[in-house]
């Protein structure tokens, strides 16, 4: 089987993005949970300053 390329990876662009994990604290139950994205490297500080 040949080998299939993902276009998006085979760019340089996508070493502009990361991947970026929140602890989260429920407000009721206290117990904590992560909130993952994949974001642009630019937007790393608006993620975790946003609640």
């Amino acid at each position: 089987m040949a080998k299939k390329v993902n276009p998006i990876r085979s760019t340089t662009k996508s070493k502009d993005y990361v991947k970026a994990i929140k602890t989260v604290v429920n407000e009721k139950t206290g117990a904590y949970s992560f909130r993952t994205e994949i974001i642009h490297k630019d937007s790393v500080q608006k993620f975790f300053q946003a609640k």
